[in-house]
């Protein structure tokens, strides 16, 4: 008989295990990027129990069935939570999207405009079309990066505005981008029965797109991410590439109306997009291109922090506990079709527990963090919930003051 073993966490919260469902993990290829090892602890730690990989920035891109078991014997006995796996849509590979459902990723992304990688070109419109012809029917999703270059891209930008300026950075990629590509993906799905879904949506402006195209019966769900929602243009420092991302963060009064968003449910979940790299790349150390907004990679590394970043304005904002786990935990199960065994506190679920105290504050700092690369724009700030334990499958993988125990994630 299995021994019983009883753990009083006192006055703590304890609720499912948190899903977030954009991670970009980069190895194999770019390991110095990020590994499967430290996403996991630094996923494990926020009180995550299950992360989904996204398909570019590993070489191999997880873009044929050959590439997607390189990535997992890759991550074989190194991840301290359970990974799930995106496939990309790329131009030329559609002929793998079918056997890549067969093998078990749990959909695909594309991008409409440059990735920013050379081993993940971007899509046209007649490209997504023939993947959603394939797609129909595997009850599989086609996920989007939604901007796409069009006549007025940079067309407020100029040799003399200044690339160490957020503005300058921020006028490169307007609201239009995001806007002309929710416009073609909202005509497409209403062609094909198929899931779509947009992600790391940043502008407001586009939700009335999205609106009209569920009402029409559409199966278009939305995300959006921690830094729009924490974040603001008129507070991103001059030459801080710690702050780029794509899309950009826009204004306040456009977070605002994320936030408004998420509660009437127009926004479905809200995840990290946690996409480090180095410091180098990052143009954050010494050099004639350093804070170049222009040239430095775009990613915000957060993974550890969604639970935090997002309690703490919760209250501010009218959300409860109950919108906490629906919006980081039973939303973004259901994306990624696992929502039958995770994502609840049920027989026959798996027993995976997040253990928080939603009154505690703490100050983010490098000696906490656990993700590769430490920079990132929420350095110094005071938050609150702070994450005491994470279970896996009824097995502590994080216990605060203890730390971590081995590897068991799946």
């Amino acid at each position: 008989m299995d021994t019983l073993f009883i753990v009083d966490y006192g006055n703590l919260i304890i609720m499912p295990g948190l899903v977030d469902s954009h991670v970009h993990i980069n190895e194999p290829g770019r390991s110095e990027w990020e590994g499967f090892a430290t996403a996991t602890k630094a996923a494990a730690a926020g009180g995550f129990t299950t992360i989904a990989d996204m398909p570019l920035n590993s070489i191999p891109p997880t873009t044929t069935v050959e590439n997607l078991k390189a990535k997992t014997s890759v991550a074989h006995g190194k991840v301290l939570v359970d990974v799930a796996f995106w496939g990309g849509l790329i131009p030329g590979n559609a002929s793998s999207l079918l056997p890549l459902v067969q093998n078990g990723v749990i959909g695909f992304k594309c991008f409409l405009c440059p990735s920013g990688v050379p081993e993940f070109p971007h899509v046209d419109e007649e490209q997504v079309e023939e993947a959603l012809k394939i797609l129909e029917g595997t009850q599989s999703l086609l996920a989007f990066h939604a901007e796409v270059e069009c006549p007025s891209h940079g067309s407020t930008v100029n040799e003399a505005d200044n690339p160490r300026k957020y503005t300058t950075y921020l006028n490169s990629r307007p609201s239009e981008m995001e806007i002309k590509a929710i416009d073609m993906v909202t005509r497409l799905t209403a062609k094909y029965n198929v899931r779509t879904h947009i992600v790391h949506l940043s502008s407001a402006q586009s939700l009335p797109m999205i609106n009209v195209a569920r009402m029409n019966g559409a199966r278009l769900t939305v995300e959006t991410c921690h830094h729009y929602l924490t974040l603001s243009a008129e507070e991103v420092p001059d030459a801080h590439t710690e702050y780029k991302c794509a899309p950009p963060i826009r204004s306040a009064e456009n977070r605002q109306k994320l936030w408004d968003a998420i509660r009437s449910g127009e926004i479905d979940m809200v995840v990290s997009d946690h996409s480090p790299s180095t410091p180098g790349i990052k143009l954050l150390t010494y050099g004639k291109t350093r804070g170049d907004f222009m040239r430095a990679w775009g990613g915000i590394s957060s993974v550890q922090f969604g639970l935090s970043l997002f309690w703490t304005h919760c209250q501010s904002e009218g959300f409860t506990l109950a919108d906490v786990h629906r919006l980081l935990c039973q939303e973004p199960a259901k994306l990624l079709g696992i929502d039958g065994y995770k994502g609840r506190i049920a027989i026959g679920y798996d027993a995976d527990l997040c253990v928080w105290d939603p009154d505690a504050s703490f100050s983010i700092t490098s000696d906490i963090i656990h993700f590769q690369n430490k920079a990132n724009p929420y350095m110094g700030r005071v938050v609150r919930g702070k994450v005491h334990a994470t279970i896996l499958r009824g097995q502590v993988v994080f216990q605060d003051g203890e730390r971590f125990t081995n590897p068991m994630g799946n």
